[in-house]
C-alpha cells in the first residue's frame, strides 16, 4: 500500500479540530506523506466520509489517499478514555495505524 498523501476535513472552529489535526500531523511526519487540511469541504465529506443516519456527514474526518486515488477514511471520531472521561489522542493515533495497516 503505498500513501499518497492524507486528507483532514474539519472547521477550525470545531473543538475536535486540533486533536485531529495533531494526530494528521504525527502521522503525515511519521510516514513522510503530504497532509492536505481542507476547512468545510462537505462535499469532500460526501463523497468519502462516514455519515450519521440521516445520511449527513460530519467534520473533522481524516482520509488517506492511496497511489491508485482511492481515498479511504481513517479516523473519523476520537475516542474517550473511560476513566477520565477526556479525548485520548494516542488511542486515536493508534486507531489510524490500524486503519492503515487493514488497508495492506
Amino acid at each position: 500500500m503505498n500513501i499518497k498523501k492524507f486528507v483532514l476535513v474539519t472547521a477550525s472552529h470545531l473543538p475536535q479540530h486540533k486533536y485531529f489535526l495533531d494526530v494528521a500531523k504525527k502521522l503525515a511526519n511519521e510516514l513522510g506523506v503530504e497532509l492536505e487540511v481542507r476547512e468545510e469541504d462537505y462535499e469532500f465529506l460526501s463523497q468519502y466520509g462516514e455519515k450519521d443516519e440521516f445520511g449527513m456527514a460530519w467534520a473533522p474526518q481524516l482520509f488517506v489517499v492511496l497511489e491508485n486515488n482511492d481515498v479511504k477514511p481513517i479516523l473519523t471520531k476520537l475516542p474517550i478514555d473511560e476513566k477520565t472521561l477526556k479525548i485520548d489522542t494516542a488511542r486515536a493515533y493508534e486507531l489510524a495505524k490500524q486503519a492503515l495497516s487493514s488497508l495492506s
